[in-house]
């Protein structure tokens, strides 16, 4: 029979080795961060093939006094914790004082410091227990030589050098990133990788992450209570399929969170097409006391106190950096390069909610978005946005799935000329201009030039032409509309005759267990049997199109819907098929009024460069670009 006994320390090491030391890279990332603890402002990492044969790691912090030095490869030994209390706020990187213990069980680990105020340094071995004087003009420097040497078994499992060196260097980057003060050096096989300059965090993620990825990232910043949000995220239109860099630091640890990762998703959920995925490097700060890092042996996850409130603060603060459209962020840049805010009527920048919990001092704080919650708005008699223009999109989106009633086999492309001659409404009056650079200036969008096979839209704008996905941009207004409306009372149409609807046993049911999500959507279904649904009325924006589809697809969506979920959970969905079929549909001529109106309507939506499904809205082709086409200037 098995006896009940204890464990040898050389083997608890061991044991604990194989939680924090997976490889080569579990050295480096928790001897860096044993160094920025120490205080360090530059950090050298030396590698020799890929870390197996040794791991060096040398620093300029406050360093180990000499008798200290056999302290501190026992376990549980550390200069972080004193209390319970510390536990509770932990605000350093280590802090359990396992690693080094646990490192110096599986290689052989060798430590020279000098600490300040010292005459010299001194060096200990770990394997050894020996104590000598040596030479270092300050700070630490740790020497891991011949990982797993006495753990043979371990060693094969072990990838190539080259697999165990990317692993190294990325365990690096994710230190770097965090610490951009910090200055950081990196070789291999005796050879320079990587020198870091202490910076702002900006030039830390361009030299890290690229150039372009500043180019194409929008920036975050949000404040609430005791928490800040801060980063940088993709751009929908430059998402693609591989795997993009994507980085959450919580309070300067780099952490992999599904909460976290699910507000990302869910910000990103209709504006990506397929399997692209977004890439951002986002860095939460809060108050150590309302999470808990103490949850994994890696210290790679964290827990919050409140994490719905946590949710919620990243996700609104992501949504609005991503929600202005490259409309309204170049209708901004322009406002300010002439200096005239008031000629586009910029709204003001709206202030991030604060979470349930306040701030230290009693009061919440708040920090305006870097950039509008919506594109921006013109006063009444600027270009940009006029009641002509309003009146028009209206009578477009109302009319959108109206039977056309030109016949088909018409010209596929349908210019300006032939809807003044076909007796539809004259181009609106612009009102007049309230400056020289006004009556110069088109809108970002420019002005409607023809109808491409029923499809796309053409216009000219300053930069040259402009070409729309008619059906898409319409359902992203459509959509971003039913969004808004959700929370309010929506605006019915009372049908003349209802319409009645054959209906089997799945849709009824979900007719009668969803009938106040329908009424709250702006529907009035009554059944008439237990095989028929009656339709009375619609929400306006829809009332004139195909009801019959919309309304089934909505029992469908509905009849999907898990009873564990509440609707809103699935309200983006919902309002995503409702955008879908009440948008304009392909060879539906538009008259010029209402061209132009739909580009007014593009330039005030929010998210209007994607449709609900993620696939773009517009794209612009410059003067450039089509010179090049025509071999123009060569």
């Amino acid at each position: 029979m098995p006896r009940i006994h204890l464990l040898p320390d050389a083997l608890i090491n061991q044991i604990a080795a194989g939680e924090v030391v997976e490889r080569p890279a579990s050295l480096v990332k928790e001897l860096v961060e044993n160094a920025l603890d120490a205080g360090a402002r530059a950090v050298a990492v030396t590698l020799e093939q890929g870390g197996v044969r040794r791991v060096r790691v040398q620093d300029d912090g406050h360093g180990i006094a000499r008798e200290e030095l056999a302290l501190a490869v026992m376990r549980h030994a550390t200069s972080k914790l004193h209390t319970a209390e510390d536990l509770e706020r932990i605000a350093t990187m280590g802090f359990r004082g396992e690693a080094l213990a646990a490192i110096a069980s599986v290689c052989r680990l060798t430590i020279t410091s000098r600490a300040q105020g010292s005459e010299h340094a001194w060096r200990f071995d770990a394997v050894s227990g020996e104590l000598a004087p040596a030479a270092l003009e300050s700070g630490t420097v740790i020497d891991c030589a011949d990982l797993y040497y006495n753990t043979p078994a371990r060693r094969k499992f072990l990838k190539s050098e080259s697999t165990e060196y990317a692993h190294c260097e990325e365990a690096l980057r994710r230190v770097a990133l965090s610490r951009p003060e910090v200055a950081f050096a990196l070789s291999h096989n005796a050879r320079s990788v990587l020198h870091l300059k202490p910076g702002t965090p900006e030039e830390r993620l361009a030299a890290l992450l690229g150039e372009t990825f500043i180019e194409r990232s929008r920036a975050v910043e949000a404040e609430a209570g005791p928490a800040r949000l801060f980063g940088r995220v993709i751009e929908p239109r430059h998402a693609d399929q591989s795997r993009p860099p994507q980085y959450w630091f919580v309070n300067g640890r780099f952490v992999r969170d599904r909460m976290l990762t699910q507000a990302l998703r869910q910000v990103y959920a209709d504006v990506l097409h397929g399997s692209r995925q977004p890439a951002f490097a986002l860095f939460l700060t809060i108050d150590p006391a309302l999470v808990d890092v103490n949850v994994h042996p890696a210290k790679i996850e964290v827990r919050f106190r409140d994490s719905q409130a946590v949710f919620r603060f990243v996700l609104d603060a992501v949504r609005r950096a991503l929600a202005p459209s490259r409309i309204a962020l170049e209708a901004l840049e322009e406002t300010d390069r002439r200096g005239s805010p008031e000629s586009l009527g910029t709204a003001p920048l709206p202030q991030q909610p604060s979470l349930p919990y306040s701030s230290r001092s009693g009061a919440p704080a708040s920090r305006p978005a870097p950039y509008p919650a919506s594109p921006p708005r013109a006063p009444a008699g600027s270009r940009l946005h006029d009641a002509a223009a309003e009146t028009a999109y209206l009578a477009f989106a109302r009319s959108a799935l109206a039977p056309t009633r030109e016949a088909d086999g018409t010209s596929a492309v349908r210019p300006v000329a032939e809807s003044t001659e076909k007796g539809s409404p004259e181009i609106p009056a612009l009102p007049a201009a309230t400056s020289t650079d006004d009556a110069l200036a088109p809108p970002p969008l420019g002005y409607a030039l023809a109808q491409l096979h029923g499809i796309y839209l053409l216009a000219q704008n300053a930069a040259g032409l402009v070409l729309v996905d008619i059906h898409a941009a319409h359902e992203r207004i459509l959509y971003e509309g039913l969004k808004e409306a959700w929370d309010r009372t929506p605006s019915v149409q009372r049908l003349l005759v209802p319409l009645v609807l054959a209906v089997d046993a799945r849709e009824y049911a979900a007719w009668e267990e969803h009938r106040e999500t329908l009424e709250r959507l702006g529907f009035d279904v009554g059944a008439l049997g237990p095989e028929q649904l009656a339709v009375r009325s619609a929400p306006s924006l829809l009332a004139q199109g195909a009801l019959e589809p919309l309304v089934r697809a909505l029992l469908h969506e509905l009849s999907e819907l898990p009873q564990s979920l509440a609707v809103e959970s699935f309200r983006d969905k919902i309002l995503a098929t409702m955008a879908c079929h009440g948008a304009v549909r392909a060879n539906r001529p538009l008259t010029l009024p209402e061209m132009n109106a739909l580009l007014r309507a593009m330039e005030r939506t929010e998210r209007s460069d994607q449709c609900n499904h993620g696939r773009p809205t517009w794209v612009q082709l410059s003067l450039t670009e089509l010179d090049r086409l025509f071999l123009r200037g060569r």
